[in-house]
């Protein structure tokens, strides 16, 4: 463990802290129990490092948890030959180091007993409490995690579920493995090569999650050095080398220290290292290393508006590297890391990265959850407020995002396997994106994470009736990628039958939509047959119109009947500029009442009129051809007295029964159709073209806004589909 883990405040060493001497204790735990009045030998330095963080800690609880441990673990040794109370005295250490309550080494202490000893859940609840009793237990459960490939999925899951509870129960567990990583030493090769790619694996992105770093970053060293020894030696030989060259970060440092010392800016700059992996990463980016690749410089303040002064302070005395500037204060990673990034320019064109945050920040970037200290503890400001779910559970108000959705998602996995398989893949991503909903809150997701992904996790089961998005203000497809910062809103069907479609599995990169999706596609099998899988009730391919109706034409004379008029009524007439000539209404953009028209003249002396919009008229205006005069007679006229028809385009997004919804919504404004075109759906949009009949032209807006208010319309528009010049 770090120096800098256990206290903020001290100034970093380039060399790891001395190890405990773990025989030393030993030798001391087989004395046996002190009398009541005196804290054990053996655990002196944890009672050192929790009063460090908790001066006011009582110790009589750790000191009962010790007797209790040593006296049940008497006897038993360790592979190493160490006496086995020096592996829970090493676990506690490491936590109390990291800033954990007394509670929490109370239950690391006492975190074998129940497993390898006589000691029973009913002992350790009636001598310890409830809190204890249930952190132990929850380890305890933890035990059989790593051996066993039969039982590892639903142990794992276990394990999960004890965690999401309370992450506490991690925080031992890691603790734990940490120290068993530490005296691997004694082991099979092979069996080191295991336990090191199941830490890798499963463990190391754990603690990632949780926060914490410190651990994290050992437990990194720990697995390079036994699965890549070689590449281990050549990154030690580097560091050995840069410990025993003059550090060119110093003289950033001082010039930093001299910056804000001249500002009135009070903070500490220290030198961070980085550690092996850190380097071996640098290394394999970069190539040839650089002085300053070898560290960072970390500056801690008091409050969080001096951080943005010390960096206002840096970028105005150095030159900064934009592109390296990233603000984790105003928007939190998912494991509640908070720290602005940016890097400087120093003397002579070197580069030094430069970390900026506060002590309380430092606390919680290297210990995560395990400084946070009791989830569940109220104070008066919160004794008034629940602090159970609704379901009985207790709610953490502390539990980092990724770790509230695992306990979402885990509940719908069918079987250990699947819930196995997603968990390695959610583990597997690195990086985390934040987007932001027009309601002002925020959903954290993996890097690659689409609609679909947004959709699940803001909503739960009830995405499965989305329909679409709008990103940044946008329509975009539910497949769409989403950017960190991206704005997104989700639409919903308000149809209950809607579910979505096998293809969103190609778009989800989220345990809890491919989870949710698959269990729907599951329980409706019929949604999963023919071309158009997850749709029942899609749109099917095009379909030929019903009959391909003569062109409308019109009489120049007043109230002549127009040939596609029905019984009912009778059609709109237009007066043109050309006495005699055949006027037709353009089939293009179907014009009707009381839109603005103009007329060209056509092969035969026919006049075709257009609305004034139509794309065929600025066209034909561009290749030199002459407008005719065209207007409506009587244009207010034929309100419940015509029949005229109009073709209207609807865009949408495909979904159960869309079809269904648009005829009835058609049907409702009394509009005969005529002809029917549905296109093929692409990229989850499907484009509706309706030519329809209409008893009254003031209908018209009517039907238009109720075609749009069909759940899964975004757009109802007049066709103006370009036609031929003749």
């Amino acid at each position: 463990m770090s120096a800098e883990a256990a206290n903020p405040g001290a100034p970093l060493r380039k060399r790891g802290r001395a190890r405990i001497d773990l025989r030393r204790l030993g030798r001391v735990a087989l004395l046996g129990p002190v009398s009541r009045d005196r804290l054990p030998d053996a655990i002196g330095h944890v009672a050192e490092a929790h009063r460090a963080h908790c001066p006011d800690a009582d110790l009589t609880v750790l000191s009962r948890a010790y007797v209790l441990a040593e006296s049940s673990h008497r006897g038993q040794m360790r592979k190493s030959g160490e006496p086995y109370i020096t592996h829970p005295l090493a676990v506690t250490l490491i936590l109390a180091e990291l800033g954990a309550g007394t509670t929490t080494l109370t239950a690391s202490l006492l975190h074998d007993t129940v497993e390898d000893t006589e000691v029973t859940l009913d002992q350790v609840r009636e001598e310890f409490g409830d809190e204890v009793c249930y952190l132990v237990d929850g380890v305890t459960k933890l035990e059989k995690v790593d051996y066993g490939a039969a039982a590892e999925p639903e142990t794992f899951r276990k394990m999960l579920v004890a965690t999401g509870n309370d992450v506490r129960v991690m925080s031992i567990k890691l603790a734990d493995r940490l120290h068993n990583m530490r005296t691997l030493g004694v082991m099979r090769p092979e069996k080191q090569a295991r336990i090191a790619k199941v830490t890798r694996d499963v463990l190391i992105p754990l603690a990632e999650r949780l926060g914490v770093q410190a651990l994290k970053t050992e437990l990194e060293d720990l697995v390079f050095a036994i699965l890549h020894p070689e590449e281990y030696e050549r990154t030690r030989a580097l560091i050995s080398a840069w410990e025993d060259a003059q550090d060119p970060l110093t003289e950033i440092a001082d010039s930093v220290r001299s910056t804000l010392r001249e500002a009135g800016i009070s903070a500490e700059v220290l030198i961070r290292p980085r550690h092996f992996v850190s380097v071996h990463r640098v290394r394999g980016k970069r190539g040839e290393m650089r002085g300053t690749d070898f560290g960072r410089l970390l500056v801690l303040v008091g409050e969080d508006a001096d951080c943005y002064a010390v960096l206002g302070e840096l970028h105005t005395c150095f030159t900064p590297v934009i592109s390296e500037f990233k603000d984790f204060i105003a928007a939190p990673k998912f494991n509640l890391y908070q720290s602005l990034h940016t890097a400087v320019v120093g003397p002579e064109g070197a580069v030094a990265e430069v970390l900026i945050r506060t002590h309380r920040m430092h606390k919680v970037a290297e210990a995560g959850v395990v400084a946070l200290g009791n989830p569940y503890a109220q104070d008066a400001t919160t004794a008034a407020h629940q602090t159970e779910s609704s379901d009985g559970e207790r709610a953490d108000p502390t539990r980092p995002g990724w770790l509230s959705r695992l306990l979402d998602w885990q509940e719908s996995a069918t079987d250990s396997d699947t819930f196995w398989a997603t968990l390695r893949a959610d583990l597997a991503q690195d990086r985390e994106i934040t987007v932001f909903r027009t309601d002002g809150g925020t959903l954290g997701l993996p890097a690659g994470a689409s609609c679909v992904d947004a959709a699940y996790a803001q909503y739960g089961d009830e995405a499965h009736g989305c329909i679409g998005a709008r990103v940044n203000g946008r329509l975009a497809t539910l497949g769409t990628a989403l950017n960190d910062g991206d704005t997104v809103q989700l639409l919903l069907a308000q149809d209950a039958s809607s579910g979505p479609s096998p293809e969103w599995l190609d778009h989800a990169r989220t345990p809890a939509a491919r989870i949710a999706i698959t269990a729907w596609l599951d329980a409706h099998p019929e949604c999963v047959q023919g071309p158009h899988r997850g749709r029942p009730d899609a749109p099917r391919p095009p379909a030929q119109p019903a009959e391909d109706a003569p062109r409308p034409h019109a009489r120049p004379a007043e109230g002549a009947p127009n040939s596609r008029a029905g019984a009912a009524g009778r059609a709109p007439t237009v007066a043109v500029g050309a006495p005699g000539a055949p006027v037709r209404l353009a089939g293009c953009c179907t014009p009707v009442p009381p839109d603005g028209i103009t007329g060209f003249t056509v092969r035969g002396g026919a006049v075709t009129v257009h609305r004034e919009e139509c794309p065929a008229v600025a066209r034909m205006r561009e290749v030199g051809r002459t407008a005719v005069e065209a207007r409506w007679n009587d244009p207010d006229g034929w309100s419940g007295t015509a029949d005229y028809r109009v073709t209207l385009v609807a865009e949408s997004f495909g979904r159960p029964r869309l079809l269904a919804d648009l005829t009835e919504a058609i049907a409702t404004a009394e509009a005969a159709i005529v002809s029917a075109t549905v296109e093929p759906p692409s990229e989850q949009r499907v484009r509706h073209t309706y030519t329809l009949q209409l008893p009254d032209a003031a209908g018209l807006p009517g039907l238009m806004r109720a075609m749009r208010d069909v759940p899964g319309v975004y757009d109802v528009s007049r066709a103006q589909q370009p036609t031929a010049t003749r």
